[in-house]
C-alpha cells in the first residue's frame, strides 16, 4: 500500500557542503630571555595561530550582496577575535619565560674564571662502588665493545658518553694475560713505559689511593684492602701505599693493579693540558717515552689524528677546562692489527725504530692474522690535585672471533667503507683492507642466507656494542 502523496518521503538531499576559509597568523616572542631558553633547547620560537571558519554555500549570496554588511561584520569579528588571541598568547609567552627561564646558577654552565694552571681542591670523594655482580676471574668475559657504525658517512667526534663512577674500571677473565704482559714489559722496557713528572706526582698518588679504595669494593674476590695498602688475592702481591716515600712510582703500582694503561694530564698556566704522568705498557701503536711532556694538541697532531684541528681540538680543550670531579665520561675507538701482540704491533716495525709505520707491514696477510683492537677510555678529574685521568682499557680479539657474532660482519664492512682517505691512512687500511673486506662480506652473506633479520639489529645490540 502506497502512502498518500502528502506523506511521501522527502527527496534525498546530499550532505551540506562547507567551504573552509583559513586564516593563519604567527607571532614570535619579544622576550630575549625566552628566546635564549628556546634556542638552547632547539624549540621553535614562532607560534602559529590558525582559525578555520566553515562557510555554508547558502551564505554565498548574502556575503556577495554589497547592500548587506554581513560579510564586513563577520570579517571584523574574526579580526578582533584573532587580535585578542594574539595578544593573549604574547602575554602568556612573557609569563612563561619568567617562570621557565633558567637561572644563571642552575640552568647554564658557569663561565670558567679560575686562572690557568690553578686548581682549588674539591670536597668530592669517589663513591664506594657496589661489588661487580657475580664477577669471576675465570667466568666473566670481556664486554663486547664493537664501536663502529654503518656508513656511508664516518663521523669524527669525541664520542663522549656519561658513565657511573662504579663502572670506572673493568676487569674480566683476560686479567691474567694482561697481568703477565705488563710484568714482561716492566722487566723488558722499564721506565720507557712509565714516568711521573714532579708537578704530577701528587695527582699520581691521588690516583693510586683512589684505586686502593675502589678495587677491593668493586672486585672483593680479587683484591683485599690491607693495613698498609692493598693485596692481590690471585697473584699474592702486596702493595704498600701508606708509608712514605713510596717504594716505587705510584703510576707503576697503579698499572700493576688493573688491565688499563693510565695517563694523567696536568693544566699549565698557558691553558694547555700536558701528559706528565703515565704508565702505558700495552699501547699497540705509540710510545710513552716519545709523547711524554706533550700538550694535548701536540699529542694529536704528532700522531696525525684525522681532522683534529678542524673538528676536535676546540671541543676537547673546552671539555678539559670545564670537566668536574663529579663527572665521568667514556669513549671508545677501534683499530686493526695484522699481528697478535697486544703490547706492540710489531708488523709496523720494531718498537725502538725511529719511525714505525704501516708502510712497513706485509700487505694482505691471511685473515687469521687480523686482530680487532678496541679501546675503552674513561676520563675524570681528580678532586684534590685537579689532574685529569685517562684509563685506557684495550680489548683485543681475532677478527674471525668477532665475526661469529650476529650483525658484526655487515656493520663493520659498512663502517670501513665509510672511511675517508685521511682515516684510511691513519688506520692502515691499505695494508689489510682488501682481505678484510672480502672476509667480512662473505660472513655477512652467510648470516643473511641463514635467515638473520637485519631489521632487528637495534633490538639486539646498540652502540657501542
Amino acid at each position: 500500500m502506497n502512502p498518500p502523496p502528502h506523506m511521501s518521503p522527502p527527496p534525498l538531499i546530499p550532505p551540506r557542503q562547507h567551504h573552509d576559509i583559513r586564516l593563519d597568523f604567527s607571532c614570535s616572542s619579544e622576550n630575549p630571555s625566552f628566546d635564549s631558553y628556546n634556542n638552547a633547547r632547539n624549540r621553535p620560537l614562532n607560534i602559529a595561530i590558525k582559525m578555520v571558519v566553515k562557510i555554508s554555500p547558502s551564505w554565498g549570496p548574502l556575503l556577495a550582496n554589497p547592500r548587506l554588511p554581513v560579510a564586513g561584520l563577520i570579517l571584523a569579528i574574526l579580526t578582533l577575535t584573532l587580535t585578542a588571541y594574539s595578544i593573549y598568547q604574547k602575554r602568556k609567552i612573557r609569563q612563561s619565560s619568567q617562570v621557565r627561564s633558567p637561572s644563571p646558577e642552575k640552568g647554564r654552565p658557569k663561565k670558567e674564571t679560575r686562572p690557568f694552571g690553578v686548581w682549588t681542591p674539591s670536597p668530592f670523594k669517589l663513591p664506594t662502588p657496589e661489588p661487580y655482580p657475580n664477577w669471576s676471574l675465570t667466568e666473566t668475559k670481556p664486554l663486547p665493545y664493537r664501536p663502529f657504525r654503518y656508513g656511508p658517512r664516518y663521523h669524527q667526534t669525541m664520542g663522549l658518553r656519561s658513565v657511573k663512577h662504579e663502572d670506572w674500571i673493568e676487569l674480566d677473565n683476560h686479567y691474567p694475560r694482561f697481568h703477565a704482559d705488563k710484568a714482561r714489559r716492566i722487566a723488558e722496557r722499564g721506565t720507557k713505559c712509565y714516568r711521573t713528572a714532579p708537578e704530577a706526582y701528587p695527582a699520581a698518588v691521588e690516583l693510586l689511593e683512589d684505586l686502593v679504595e675502589y678495587l677491593p669494593a668493586r672486585y672483593p674476590s680479587l683484591f683485599r684492602k690491607a693495613e698498609k695498602g692493598i693485596e692481590n688475592l690471585w697473584s699474592g702481591e702486596k702493595f704498600n701505599t701508606v708509608d712514605r716515600p713510596l717504594q716505587e712510582d705510584p703510576m707503576l703500582t697503579a698499572a700493576r693493579l688493573v688491565q688499563d694503561d693510565l695517563a694523567i694530564m696536568i693544566e699549565k698556566p698557558d691553558g694547555q693540558y700536558y701528559l706528565l704522568a703515565g704508565a702505558v705498557f700495552l699501547p699497540g701503536f705509540w710510545r710513552l717515552e716519545e709523547k711524554f711532556g706533550m700538550s694535548m694538541s701536540e699529542l694529536h697532531t704528532s700522531g696525525d689524528v684525522p681532522q683534529f684541528r678542524e673538528k676536535l681540538e676546540k671541543g676537547m680543550m673546552n671539555f678539559f677546562r670545564r670537566v668536574k670531579p663529579e663527572e665521568m665520561v667514556a669513549r671508545n675507538n677501534y683499530f686493526f692489527q695484522v699481528d697478535d701482540d697486544l703490547a706492540w704491533s710489531w708488523s709496523l716495525g720494531s718498537e725502538d725504530e725511529a719511525h714505525p709505520a704501516w708502510s712497513k707491514s706485509e700487505k694482505n696477510r691471511a685473515i687469521e692474522h687480523h686482530h680487532f683492537r678496541s679501546e675503552r677510555q674513561t676520563l675524570r678529574r681528580l678532586p684534590t690535585s685537579g689532574g685529569v685521568v685517562f684509563t685506557i682499557r684495550t680489548y683485543f680479539h681475532p677478527v674471525t672471533e668477532i665475526c661469529q657474532e650476529d650483525y658484526v660482519p655487515g656493520r663493520l664492512a659498512s663502517a670501513i667503507r665509510s672511511w675517508g682517505d685521511d682515516v684510511s691512512r691513519y688506520k692502515g687500511k691499505e695494508t689489510y683492507g682488501e682481505i678484510l673486506l672480502e672476509y667480512l662480506d662473505k660472513k655477512h652473506e652467510e648470516q643473511v642466507a641463514r635467515g638473520l633479520d637485519l631489521s632487528k639489529e637495534d633490538e639486539v645490540r646498540a652502540y657501542p656494542y
